[in-house]
């Protein structure tokens, strides 16, 4: 618990210094014509390596997540660990459910799955405010363009 408050406490300084969400956001991200930020969720991404906290943002266009920390790349045998944050960008037209769901021994914690039309899921959880997530992730799907 102490290491996500830590976590979060520096993504906010990240986020102040660089002039907000949405600055961040177009910085990593890129701008698509039009795009507008809609929400920035600080949660954790679940991994076949571990959760890896970060930064979750709903867009006009898309749901994208960039950790907040570089992780540790290994590439090929012969060249040495890569430094590299762990990146995700999904079409809000490539979503097809965004689902609420809770661990069978905890109950307490509590997940958002994304499913994509090309059969990825992708699971989310650590959300501060994880009903307002939810609502607004699945308002966003079934206001899509």
């Amino acid at each position: 618990m102490a290491d996500a408050a830590v976590a979060r406490l520096a993504q906010g300084t990240k986020v102040y210094t660089e002039g907000g969400h949405d600055r961040v956001f177009h910085q990593v991200f890129g701008a698509v014509p039009g795009e507008q930020l809609r929400k920035a969720y600080a949660c954790y991404l679940s991994t076949s390596s571990g959760p890896v906290i970060g930064t979750l943002y709903l867009s006009t266009a898309r749901l994208a997540f960039c950790s907040d920390s570089p992780l540790s790349y290994h590439g090929p045998a012969a060249q040495p660990p890569e430094p590299m944050y762990y990146k995700v960008v999904l079409p809000l037209s490539q979503v097809r459910t965004v689902s609420p769901s809770a661990s069978m021994w905890k109950p307490a914690e509590r997940y958002i799955q994304i499913a994509t039309t090309d059969n990825h899921e992708f699971w989310f959880m650590g959300f501060v405010s994880y009903d307002k997530a939810l609502r607004n992730l699945s308002e966003a799907l079934h206001h899509r363009a």
